[in-house]
């Protein structure tokens, strides 16, 4: 069985390398894509402090389906290139953004989503597979350390995919 330790009081980098580490554990010999991805969702909501939502969108017959995620139901569906989840996947970089009101072309899937982090998942030969979207309900929720942390968790469940 796995225990979550209370993580709540580290640092940022320390925070993302034990989550890392914990997130490696648990999906290390689970060979469930799905599986793993809720695992992952889970223990990013439940330690990462003030997100609203964390999940992936797998791509699918050329776009963006929601998959496995933790929060308020969602959009099912993301076009390449539309808002912050399509433009990550479109552009396959990390983009962070402060006020997702500004972003062009945002998508309002859960209105109280105030700042976002959308990390493209890619296969060891360079193929998109999704995306990883952690979303707060704060403004300028996330920094750079969030984003390095996030990154790396995104290559350990890339790996799984």
């Amino acid at each position: 069985m796995f225990v979550a330790a209370d993580l709540s009081q580290l640092p940022k980098p320390e925070l993302y390398r034990e989550l890392a580490t914990q997130i490696s554990a648990l999906i290390h010999y689970e060979t469930d894509s799905v599986a793993n991805m809720a695992n992952c969702a889970a223990v990013l909501f439940h330690s990462v402090p003030r997100l609203n939502w964390v999940g992936f969108y797998l791509l699918k017959g050329g776009e963006l389906v929601l998959g496995p995620f933790q929060g308020r139901a969602a959009c099912v569906r993301i076009k390449f290139g539309r808002g912050v989840v399509g433009t990550a996947a479109e552009k396959r970089t990390t983009i962070r953004v402060a006020n997702v009101n500004e972003f062009p072309g945002h998508i309002v899937c859960d209105s109280a989503s105030k700042s976002e982090v959308v990390v493209p998942l890619v296969s060891a030969d360079s193929h998109l597979l999704g995306v990883l979207d952690v979303d707060s309900p704060e403004l300028d929720r996330f920094d750079a350390e969030d984003e390095e942390g996030l990154r790396a968790i995104g290559k350990i469940i890339a790996a799984k995919l």
